[in-house]
């Protein structure tokens, strides 16, 4: 692609980026049009518009035409993974958010395994039509999301008050009295910003989740190029990707099922994080030619850096306990987190580096992985903290605490 669209290494780099720019901008805006426009429309709106401009990259012919378009894919889809956490706490409890939002981030890990399988598909229908290999790939991935969006349209239920009726509905207000989001709440305010605006504890997980985002996003753009500095060329650098993120899925679920069901979300997460830092350290020292172990330290470094991501989504969702207030943080977190977050991860794994392992692009996700578990520990214990704070003054009285 670089090649055919007349691009310098640094300015496909700069494509790579203004997806992210775009995608930090239009987070919060898109989850103040899911509360007012209903979940179903605009769900299924962002997954036609991306699924078309995915197909759109096919036809792109220059480096600005290319950045013009991956501009407008970051706007699109940037409403899409927050307005689904966001989905979440309408209809799931607390304890229930981190595997459900497992089970969607672990479609997109999936997603990442088929992709190498499926661009290794592809990678045989180059010349096809006359369409090089990478055209097809933007026209095939583009093409489910607009059939999808359908499907969405049509048959996703917006919320439960709505559409469950008798015993079910009372039995899922009930539930949901406390601890899920409410339609028939108000949408957001000044003096609703305001208050998750200025409501500091909650920097503390935006850093957080900026920390994990940078492995996050350069292994989702990279692993490609990881592989293939670790003797596997072309194609078949493509259907090696596939492991690590499979092994990542399972974890994702297991991990996340488990800190729900501890009520240790924290604790998960920072052992997640090291984990992954152990597989970049592991890759960084390890020499450039030790292809199986370098290759055992991929798949550590992804399923670390994957695994410990649902649970932090799901205890900022926790822990936030006005709707209005929830959709706003989920939106700032991501915005901070997958958009600002993965820009350096674009320019961490550097191609002239590749002779070397990459030393540069793993000490720096394990830096930040390190951090991660250092931040996640502290705000664990800054919650118990609060909550001991919370018992002394309730005077036996029943009080909601923080979710750990």
């Amino acid at each position: 692609m670089q090649t055919e669209i007349g691009a310098t290494p640094y300015q496909f780099n700069i494509a790579l980026m203004v997806f992210l720019v775009a995608y930090a901008l239009f987070e919060v805006p898109s989850n103040i049009l899911l509360k007012k426009l209903r979940p179903s429309r605009w769900l299924a709106f962002l997954m036609v518009a991306w699924g078309g401009i995915t197909m759109g990259l096919g036809a792109v012919k220059s480096f600005q035409a290319t950045a013009g378009v991956r501009f407008l894919l970051g706007m699109f889809e940037a409403g899409l993974f927050p307005g689904l956490v966001y989905y979440c706490t309408f209809w799931y409890r607390n304890d229930e958010r981190s595997v459900r939002m497992a089970f969607i981030l672990a479609s997109a890990t999936l997603a990442g395994a088929f992709g190498g399988a499926i661009a290794y598909g592809i990678g045989h229908m180059n010349g096809a039509g006359g369409l090089a290999a990478w055209r097809w790939l933007f026209i095939i991935e583009g093409a489910p999301s607009c059939l999808s969006a359908v499907l969405v349209w049509f048959f996703l239920p917006d919320y439960p008050e709505e559409v469950l009726t008798g015993r079910m509905r009372e039995v899922a207000m009930a539930r949901l009295r406390v601890e899920g989001s409410k339609s028939t709440e108000r949408s957001m305010t000044w003096a609703d910003a305001k208050e998750t605006l200025t409501d500091w504890r909650l920097y503390g997980h935006y850093v957080i989740y900026f920390g994990i985002s940078v492995p996050f996003s350069s292994l989702s753009l990279f692993s490609p190029s990881i592989v293939a500095g670790l003797g596997y060329v072309d194609l078949k650098a493509q259907l090696m990707t596939v492991p690590p993120y499979a092994v990542a899925y399972v974890f994702q679920l297991l991990v996340s099922y488990s800190a729900d069901r501890f009520n240790a979300r924290g604790l998960h997460s920072a052992a997640l994080a090291i984990v992954g830092a152990i597989g970049f350290i592991a890759s960084a020292l390890l020499p450039p030619d030790a292809y199986n172990a370098r290759y055992g330290c991929l798949i550590v470094a992804t399923t670390g850096a994957f695994a410990c991501i649902p649970p932090l989504l799901g205890w900022i969702t926790s822990n936030v306990f006005s709707t209005a207030s929830v959709g706003l943080a989920i939106a700032i977190n991501v915005s901070v987190g997958a958009g600002l977050g993965q820009i350096p991860g674009v320019w961490i794994y550097k191609a002239e580096e590749r002779s070397q392992g990459f030393p540069t692009g793993h000490w720096v996700n394990a830096a930040m992985l390190l951090m991660v578990a250092t931040g996640t520990i502290g705000l664990r214990f800054m919650y118990a903290h609060r909550n001991r704070k919370l018992l002394r003054k309730s005077a036996g009285k029943e009080v909601r605490l923080y979710k750990l």
